[in-house]
């Protein structure tokens, strides 16, 4: 004999820190860790932090990965985003900096 559901019931839900059945579990936190450490201290966090974020997006879209980390993820990678640029626009003063310098002759009046 076979159960029918009683009305008003609703089918088991994962608890939290679980992952729901036949997806891959969320890594928000490890992207928005990776997205500040970007900003803050090495642009190729920022990068990683980027990269991971815009394939879990994707994974979380099409079904493959638990969606509940979307948040964290999205703010991870906008983190790695912003990093990526102001360590590329940071290396780019860096370079236009030792250019202006060195043409100046400053670098020759130290004894460089």
């Amino acid at each position: 004999m076979q159960e029918t559901p009683q009305m008003g019931s609703q089918p088991p839900t994962p608890s939290s820190g679980e992952t729901p059945q036949g997806m891959k579990p969320q890594r928000g936190g490890v992207i928005l860790a990776l997205g500040i450490v970007g900003i803050v201290v090495c642009f190729i966090c920022g990068i990683i932090a980027w990269v991971m974020g815009q394939k879990d997006l994707k994974e979380m879209r099409e079904g493959v990965r638990d969606p509940s980390g979307m948040q964290l993820t999205k703010a991870g990678w906008i983190c790695g985003i912003v990093g990526t640029i102001l360590g590329i626009l940071g290396f780019i003063w860096f370079l236009i900096w030792v250019v202006i310098i060195g043409s100046s002759g400053f670098l020759g009046a130290l004894g460089a």
